[in-house]
């Protein structure tokens, strides 16, 4: 297959994600948003929000990072961040999915986008701590904006929602006082998130 070939036949795989629903409603609560929409929504995230990352960063590395970082769930699905069972197996899933998607693309390309998966998935540059941060702190904004819906049908916990983000701050202190402020302090106020343990 030519070049170009081989990277529209990526492109048009990836379309796919905009049938990967997950378990974040959009700000109106009308729906749940898919793997596209999220992507999207952090790679903006990381072009307006990128002055508060604890250390200077490479801002289309990022953006670029976010838009890669879910493409594996074109198998693997989504795992929602408090499913138990899902989790456990999330990895082996998603490692999985990476070696079929990504070598679609001719082999320079398939090599760039499974650094970058793997770049995030090890979250230790200051550009995947970011990323994670961003990735956090989204679904985050998004049931705060909705009344907490997705945690009210969970039935989410403090100790979750804590332990979930327990490395968020590594890629911008700032994103995560406010998020912890604004989004999950007045949530456990409200009785949205169920009080389980110490803020």
């Amino acid at each position: 297959m030519e070049r170009i070939e081989q990277q529209f036949e990526f492109m048009k795989e990836i379309d796919g994600l905009k049938k990967i629903g997950r378990q974040t409603y959009l700000k109106d609560a009308s729906r749940k948003e898919n793997d596209a929409e999220h992507s999207w929504h952090l790679a903006v995230m990381a072009l307006l929000l990128q002055e508060y990352a604890n250390e200077a960063v490479d801002v289309l590395r990022v953006i670029s990072m976010v838009l890669v970082h879910d493409m594996v769930e074109l198998d693997a699905g989504d795992t929602y961040a408090y499913d138990e069972a899902g989790n456990a197996t999330k990895r082996e899933r998603e490692i999985a999915a990476a070696e079929r998607i990504f070598p679609i693309l001719p082999e320079d390309q398939a090599a760039f986008f499974r650094g970058l998966w793997d770049e995030f998935e090890e979250a230790e540059t200051p550009e995947a701590k970011f990323a994670h941060t961003l990735d956090n702190i989204q679904p985050m904004m998004l049931n705060d904006a909705t009344g907490g819906k997705a945690w009210r049908e969970h039935q989410v916990k403090l100790s979750q929602v804590m332990n979930r983000q327990k490395k968020t701050a590594e890629g911008s202190d700032i994103l995560w006082e406010y998020a912890r402020e604004n989004m999950i302090a007045k949530n456990v106020k409200e009785g949205v998130i169920i009080e389980d343990c110490k803020l």
